[in-house]
């Protein structure tokens, strides 16, 4: 398979560097067995950044960003930044490039494995199953609106914070919503605050116009604290979760739980002209450096990257069924209780590479 394409690797804080480097492997495991030739260019952003260059995303890594078909991303954020005034916080950086690079929807697919069901927060028999994409909506809301900020009245602090979403913003992503449920089960199911919120009733007046031009795909509607528990009650009647800023990054959180460990779990960030890839957990400060940490999220977050990006579909399954083989032998990392001993972080990465090299040698797949 030929071909080259640009990858822009910003690895982070706390545990981004490690689980980066994992899936650079897995990728380098690609390139040598079919050929295309991944350029990484490495950049920094969030609190090394803030310690190299006194902000949160320099330049030079916006620069590389708008050279890259491809953003590889682990993680920002760590207490030795916590005092720092809210636009220099290491979490801003993220933020920025999302709206410098227009990524206005989210992906993160949240799917339990058989041989991880009894890890689940949920009895296995309620869980087993469970596939579903919650789509979010990534540059409105109250992550965004203005005004914001800590002000003095009448002697007294107050914290403001505002929801704003715009009718264009709601349509764009409703569209990916409904046209990634045509490639899965046909289902889509819009959460809003509709009884209390104005932003969520233009939401949902415009998702339901949005569905007319999707007569194929069913659309109902749930309000955001009935879906937080239909999500534990009946998992896997859900498809196509669609939400808006806040609420999915709430309850991709808790859909992460279904699957047992939230460093199972990768995420896609799409715009028109680019597109970041990174796993949804945090940078876990208290076992950085220690080779300990999970990597399978953002090694799934690579397979997501040639699935969106650069459409090598057959490949990026090859990686997912890598991933499912190495865990049912049995492989564990210490975030995952199992009978044997937890392996380490670049382990991990060294199986998943090994067995995606397998795969993509196979007959099989080289017949497909």
């Amino acid at each position: 398979m030929k071909g080259s394409f640009t990858v822009g690797v910003l690895a982070g804080d706390g545990i981004g560097p490690e689980v980066t480097a994992e899936a650079v492997k897995v990728l380098r495991a690609v390139e040598e067995v079919i050929g295309p030739s991944f350029r990484m260019q490495s950049g920094l952003i969030g609190g090394c950044a803030l310690d190299a260059t006194a902000v949160p995303l320099p330049a030079e890594t916006i620069s590389i960003c708008n050279s890259s078909q491809a953003i590889l991303f682990g993680a920002v954020g760590g207490p030795q930044w916590d005092s720092k005034r809210p636009e220099l916080r290491p979490e801003q950086g993220l933020l920025q490039l999302r709206q410098r690079l227009g990524l206005y929807v989210n992906l993160r697919p949240a799917r339990v494995l058989d041989s991880l069901v009894g890890l689940s927060s949920l009895k296995p028999a309620l869980v087993r199953g469970t596939d579903l994409v919650i789509v979010r909506e990534l540059m409105g809301g109250i992550y965004f609106g203005n005004p914001r900020g800590i002000f003095a009245k009448n002697g007294e602090r107050m914290g403001i914070n505002t929801e704003v979403y715009r009718e264009h913003e709601v349509e764009r992503v409703a569209h990916r919503a409904f046209q990634l449920a045509r490639l899965r089960r046909r289902k889509v199911t819009s959460v809003d605050k509709a009884n209390v919120l104005e932003t969520s009733r233009l939401w949902r007046e415009v998702v339901t116009r949005i569905a007319r031009s999707y007569a194929d795909v069913e659309l109902d509607h749930l309000y955001v604290d009935s879906c937080a528990m239909e999500l534990i009650h009946r998992p896997t009647s859900f498809d196509v979760v669609l939400t808006n800023n806040m609420f999915g990054d709430i309850l991709s959180d808790e859909a992460a739980m279904l699957t047992g460990s939230i460093g199972l779990l990768p995420s896609a960030s799409l715009g028109e002209h680019s597109a970041l890839y990174e796993p949804v957990h945090g940078s876990a400060p208290d076992i950085a450096g220690r080779n300990r940490a999970n990597p399978l999220a953002a090694i799934a977050s690579s397979a997501l990257m040639l699935r969106y990006s650069f459409r090598m579909e057959k490949v990026a399954e090859a990686i997912e069924i890598a991933i499912e083989k190495v865990l049912k032998r049995g492989v564990r990392t210490p975030d995952l209780p199992g009978r044997s001993r937890p392996v380490s972080t670049s382990r991990v990465g060294d199986l998943v590479a090994a067995e995606t090299k397998k795969i993509l040698k196979s007959a099989k797949f080289r017949k497909t």
